[in-house]
């Protein structure tokens, strides 16, 4: 049994991993995982043609988003789990099937008889469904279709996945939009093509960036409508003596439903990894027994855990497979899941999190006093906008960089601190998502009372700067390419494609992309985002910026 997978920056060799994933994955849950894309794009083919008939049903929408988000790195690692989505995959397909068979007959319309992902029924067993996922993997379309088509398809389809974990998390906080779920059956009905043109799949892929910047700002109106706008807050870093639960992720409704159930408990909630936004959102941080943030990015997290003296819970993607040292004490929720830890269901009860921690020895003493500050959300800065754009004009700001995007374990990433640290003491920095573990415990100052690092959050606060970006822009009278800035990414998983992808859609050119290029790009692809984008690899810290400041 060989699996083959590319979606990450990690992959094996800079070319596909295909005996186990890097990231920690078998090849049982990865040939599940491309069933489970697989059959979903069945479920969309006909979903697709039931809503352009004018039907729809919410169930089989939400289903698609969560079968999406559960395959993107990091986030399921459980085969039972896995076999048991694609057991309701067939259940929903059949829905969506009926569903337009009667919007057909409402119509007065012909049933199209449908092949290929809508004909798929799944096997009755584990070992059933990988013979079938073996048939119907990447290396299948390689073959028959060819290196650039194939990874054209794979562009969309992690731009996909990636946008759909924004809308669920959106969706969980009730914002949601019919034409983004129609937009989503639209693409993998595409996908489902058996000869697809690359034409329509590059104006596929831009397509799904637009859909994402629509989802971003879904999750972005849920997280504010729920919590508040984001406002610049100090946040702790050392630990506070006490019983503890450290929560990463990115869901903040887990968070706030774990902040609610251990109030008065005398346990101490932290923040971890994407998480570490949640601490400048007045609902959130009304909480006063969430204390902080501990430790860095998801990658460190295997060290991290094994030392924190208390209980974890993983809220979304992220997810490494633990050491037996901690493993009874981590706990999982929503669609993240790991063989052997114990999963909080969707009543949210977070009782055995709970009792884990007071179990626990806790932090015996006060760490010191280190605070850093995070919040600057697109309403915290267009609030001081007037300022920037002033000390743009008199010169006081040269340039601004947004330095973001996905951290990871590869060699390589050390770039971005050696940026940032070079960014020159009159220029300004963005940043948002876990890459900026590399440097945002760094001092850079201010300019003018202005800090020189604006850390804006999560990744899906992408959609945060470019608000931020848009209004530069409008207020300088340019575009958005005409501006004193330079957006040098870092990528990681599926997520991160949703957002460039994004950006390609809104033409931003000159973006620096690293550490590596994706492995699903093709030469000849890459050569026409560099043509029509000017996008390019990372160099050396000090000639990227030489390049822009000259």
């Amino acid at each position: 049994m060989e699996m083959f997978c590319y979606q990450c920056e990690q992959t094996a060799m800079g070319a596909g991993c295909t005996v186990r994933g890097v990231c920690g994955k078998d090849a049982t849950t990865s040939i599940l995982q491309d069933l489970l894309a697989y059959a979903v794009k069945g479920i969309s083919m006909y979903a697709h043609r039931a809503i352009e008939l004018g039907s729809r049903d919410r169930d089989v929408n939400v289903f698609v988003i969560e079968a999406l988000f559960a395959t993107v790195t990091n986030v399921d690692f459980d085969p039972e789990r896995l076999q048991n989505m694609l057991i309701q995959a067939g259940r929903i397909k059949n829905k969506a099937k009926t569903l337009y068979e009667d919007a057909s007959a409402k119509a007065g319309k012909p049933v199209e008889q449908l092949n290929g992902p809508a004909g798929w029924v799944p096997a009755n067993d584990i070992d059933g469904l990988v013979s079938q996922g073996t048939q119907i993997g990447i290396i299948s379309r390689k073959t028959t279709l060819g290196d650039d088509i194939t990874g054209l398809q794979e562009l969309t389809m992690y731009g996909l996945k990636g946008a759909a974990a924004y809308a669920d998390h959106a969706q969980i906080l009730g914002k949601e939009d019919d034409a983004v779920y129609a937009k989503f059956h639209e693409y993998l009905d595409l996908l489902s093509k058996p000869q697809p043109r690359a034409d329509e799949l590059v104006v596929a892929s831009l397509g799904v960036g637009e859909l994402n910047l629509r989802v971003m700002e879904l999750l972005d109106e849920a997280n504010t409508d729920a919590y508040g706008h984001p406002e610049p807050t100090k946040v702790r870093v050392e630990p506070v003596k006490g019983k503890a639960i450290v929560v990463s992720g990115h869901d903040l409704k887990d968070l706030y439903e774990l902040l609610k159930q251990t109030e008065g408990k005398g346990v101490n909630i932290y923040t971890h990894g994407e998480m570490l936004p949640a601490l400048a959102y007045p609902k959130l941080k009304a909480f006063k027994h969430l204390v902080g943030n501990y430790g860095g990015a998801w990658q460190d997290q295997v060290r991290e855990f094994d030392a924190f003296p208390g209980a974890i819970l993983m809220t979304t993607n992220c997810i490494q497979r633990p050491k037996d040292t901690y493993k009874g004490r981590i706990f999982t929720t929503g669609l993240v899941a790991m063989p052997g830890v114990e999963h909080i269901g969707e009543d949210k009860d977070f009782t055995p999190v709970i009792n884990a921690a007071l179990a626990s020895e806790g932090f015996t003493e006060d760490g010191p006093d280190k605070t850093i500050t995070v919040g600057f959300g697109h309403n915290a800065v267009m609030g001081v906008a007037g300022a920037v754009i002033d000390a743009v004009k008199s010169g006081a700001i040269r340039h601004l960089f947004l330095i973001g995007g996905c951290d990871g374990a590869k060699p390589g990433r050390n770039y971005y601190t050696e940026f940032a640290q070079s960014v020159p003491n009159d220029c300004v920095i963005l940043t948002l998502a876990c890459g900026k573990y590399r440097f945002n415990k760094l001092d850079f100052g201010d300019i003018g009372g202005i800090p020189r690092l604006l850390d804006i959050g999560q990744c899906n606060d992408a959609y945060s700067a470019i608000k931020i970006v848009l209004a530069l822009a409008d207020a300088f009278g340019c575009s958005v390419n005409d501006l004193p800035l330079s957006m040098i990414l870092s990528w990681y998983e599926q997520k991160a494609v949703a957002i460039l992808l994004t950006l390609l859609h809104l033409g931003i050119k000159n973006i620096k992309l690293g550490p590596s290029l994706p492995a699903f790009i093709t030469p000849v692809v890459w050569k026409a985002l560099v043509d029509n984008f000017n996008i390019a690899p990372i160099g050396s810290p000090k000639e990227d910026i030489q390049a822009v400041l000259g």
